[in-house]
């Protein structure tokens, strides 16, 4: 069965992420911790389905302040897949060089944020320009991605670099570079991807990672709980403590 095909190439993956990327995730989460616990920002950005490990971790049950999502309309929302805001103008999008340091623009960093990137292939020229400009301004740049099966591609970029060349720290995700992993009888090309489960299970084992490290420091974080549990009367007041809080760090308070 296919479906079976795909859950063994899931589970392979969650399996090669646990036995190889353990190190990489905790140096990770210590440089975010080192971010949140100072009141700053870990900034996280994505084009494409790299949005949606973006989207899982912040705002979301379970999920802390601390994080902040950069979601940036034309390059993620695309399931019109035709018309406005089409796939054909996505792929034109993300591979414009400068797009991404106009992006920057709207936003106030500091040399204390972290910059948290998310790119399977590393060689599109809008995540490069976040990371060229996060490093002028004096941010740590963490990228994960498929960095082994990537190496060697060559970058879309004028600097010469892929996103991985730029990071300060790598998480692999261990996909396969061609993403969709279940081959088809009569077609060439394969059906079920697995890049997006293997940016999940990274997000979470650092975001929990990050949560275990303030919490050893004693630091409080306000997390977002989940407002569907019968009998829990005061979920409601630590969301809207959390919201406050988001909103103070926004404020620059």
């Amino acid at each position: 069965m296919l479906a079976l095909q795909w859950l063994n190439n899931a589970r392979d993956i969650m399996s090669r992420i646990e036995n190889t990327q353990m190190e990489n995730i905790r140096k990770a989460a210590e440089v975010m911790a080192d971010t949140i616990e100072k009141g700053r920002w870990v900034h996280t950005f994505g084009c494409g389905h790299a949005t949606i490990p973006i989207e899982e971790m912040y705002p979301r049950i379970g999920g802390f302040v601390g994080f902040h999502p950069m979601v940036e309309l034309p390059l993620t929302f695309f399931t019109k897949i035709t018309g406005e805001m089409g796939v054909h103008q996505f792929l034109f999008l993300e591979r414009v060089e400068g797009y991404g340091s106009a992006i920057m623009k709207s936003y106030e960093f500091h040399k204390d944020d972290t910059m948290w990137l998310f790119s399977h292939t590393g060689i599109n020229n809008v995540n490069i320009d976040v990371a060229l400009e996060a490093k002028k301004s004096g941010m740590k740049v963490i990228v994960f991605g498929s960095a082994a099966e990537a190496k060697g591609k060559q970058t879309r970029h004028s600097c010469g670099k892929t996103i991985f060349d730029l990071a300060d720290y790598v998480v692999d995700t261990c996909a396969p570079l061609q993403d969709a992993s279940v081959p088809l009888k009569n077609h060439q090309d394969k059906v079920g991807p697995v890049s997006t489960m293997a940016f999940i299970t990274c997000v979470w084992m650092t975001v929990t990672t990050v949560a275990e490290i303030l919490a050893d420091r004693g630091v409080k974080l306000y997390i977002h709980p989940s407002h569907n549990i019968p009998g829990d009367t005061t979920s409601r007041d630590r969301l809207d403590a959390a919201l406050a809080e988001y909103k103070r760090r926004i404020a620059g308070v």
